[in-house]
């Protein structure tokens, strides 16, 4: 499964993503939109649904339309989300933001207007569920006041055209660089240290990290650096990953940590949230001192 994150602090782009998603064939079940404004999921689903009516042109007789849902979110509070399509006509508002957000069995939210005491049954998560993706990360988000249009789907065609719109239109570092992303791992201690230089991006550097953090994980490294010094480019699909990455090493009962991070990946992170995240350490000695005093003693030794 590929995950694309598209991060926004203005409605129009938002809006404008998500029907450059369409246009490019982007199927609607396959996108999450996501605010705590009901103003702005209101008029986005407006928006949204009659433009996707006139998209569709009636060819089945049926309007394609957008609706929004709200669910409750513990720490937040209401957090809406907007369906298109299929997904607005099937009654599946808030099934995907649910899932994102971890609020596992939660089932379809309201629909904007419904009474609220039908926000107020939606079941709540308990500290130990997890979901797909790190729930943190969207909590984060949302909290900070911005919207998020996450993409998630198997097809590497669809991934690769969300990320060049999420790209252009969101939150998110421009200008690609023309170095693939390498690796190269180091053992400190008990902490490993895993060196990455280029850009991590759609079908190159997201594979090959998912991958590599994977396969630490399943040998037991459970206290990994990510040296981000000589990254010079994430995409919608990289920042993706790290999230996965996060969760990955977390799930194992492990600990992750970022290290060396130039201007513009500290300022993706501090502009899409995972700066709430993740660990962020100003140098590796830091990072492996964080650890406590036992990944510390063996790296001296």
């Amino acid at each position: 499964m590929e995950t694309a994150i598209g991060v926004f602090s203005s409605r129009d782009h938002a809006e404008e993503a998500v029907r450059e998603l369409r246009q490019r064939g982007v199927p609607e079940q396959s996108i999450v939109y996501l605010t705590r404004s009901e103003s702005e999921a209101k008029t986005v689903a407006k928006e949204m649904g009659a433009y996707f009516d006139g998209f569709v042109g009636g060819a089945a007789g049926m309007s394609a339309g957008a609706v929004a849902a709200k669910l409750l979110l513990p720490g937040i509070g209401p957090v809406f989300e907007v369906v298109f399509g299929a997904a607005a006509l099937l009654g599946l508002a808030g099934v995907g933001a649910a899932a994102l957000l971890g609020l596992a069995g939660a089932g379809a939210g309201a629909t904007v207007g419904a009474a609220a005491t039908r926000d107020a049954e939606a079941p709540q998560p308990t500290p130990d569920e997890k979901c797909s993706e790190d729930a943190a990360f969207f909590r984060e988000v949302l909290k900070e006041g911005r919207s998020l249009i996450v993409v998630r789907t198997e097809s590497r065609e669809i991934a690769t055209s969300a990320c060049s719109i999420l790209d252009r239109l969101g939150l998110g570092m421009q200008g690609k660089t023309p170095t693939k992303m390498q690796t190269d791992t180091r053992q400190i201690g008990d902490v490993t240290v895993l060196d990455i230089s280029g850009r991590i991006t759609l079908g190159e550097g997201n594979v090959m990290l998912r991958e590599i953090v994977r396969d630490l994980a399943d040998k037991g490294n459970k206290r990994i650096v990510l040296n981000l010094g000589e990254v010079s480019y994430i995409d919608s699909s990289g920042v993706g990953e790290l999230v996965k990455t996060h969760t990955t090493i977390r799930n194992k009962g492990g600990e992750l940590k970022l290290t060396n991070l130039n201007k513009r990946v500290s300022d993706l992170l501090q502009m899409t949230r995972l700066s709430a995240v993740f660990d962020i350490q100003k140098d590796e000695a830091s990072a492996i001192k964080s650890f406590g005093a036992r990944a510390t003693s063996q790296a001296v030794a």
